[in-house]
């Protein structure tokens, strides 16, 4: 741009889109569900845990065939990574949460799913491997939690 000092135009350049941003996050909110290492991701991709970590902070773009495998490695479908994008255009907002528990709730902010204990408390959850005690963990929950 005419008139545009080179330093200022290459800074600008080498900011993370806001898109690669909010991606990474997902990617490295799915990975820590998961209890995943940046370690153990990236071997599954054929990375570092230094080009993981790329991802995850935007630094990186994810490419179409990188986010594929992304997808299959974390179990998640491709729009995963564009859900719950505020203010970018193009954004979904869904608020269908990580865990395939698709109803919105009141009160519930995206800050929620970024807390230690809430990923630790689904960790947990996950870890249950017999489906009728989780089933009635969940439903523990369900009652001691404030009704509408």
């Amino acid at each position: 741009m005419a008139g545009e000092e080179p330093v200022e135009r290459a800074e600008r350049e080498h900011r993370p889109s806001p898109i690669d941003v909010h991606v990474g996050s997902r990617v490295r909110l799915r990975r820590t569900l998961l209890g995943m290492s940046q370690e153990k991701l990236g071997e599954a991709l054929g990375l570092t845990f230094q080009q993981v970590q790329k991802y995850e902070r935007g630094v990186n773009r994810i490419g179409a065939s990188r986010l594929f495998d992304l997808s299959r490695v974390l179990d998640v479908p491709i729009g995963f990574f564009f859900d719950d994008m505020h203010g970018i255009p193009g954004g979904r907002s869904t608020r269908a949460s990580v865990a395939g528990f698709a109803e919105s709730q009141d009160g519930f902010d995206d800050d929620t799913l970024h807390r230690r204990e809430t990923l630790e408390l689904v960790r947990a959850y996950y870890r249950i491997t017999d489906p009728s005690v989780r089933k009635r963990v969940f439903d523990l929950i369900k009652t001691l939690s404030p009704h509408d």
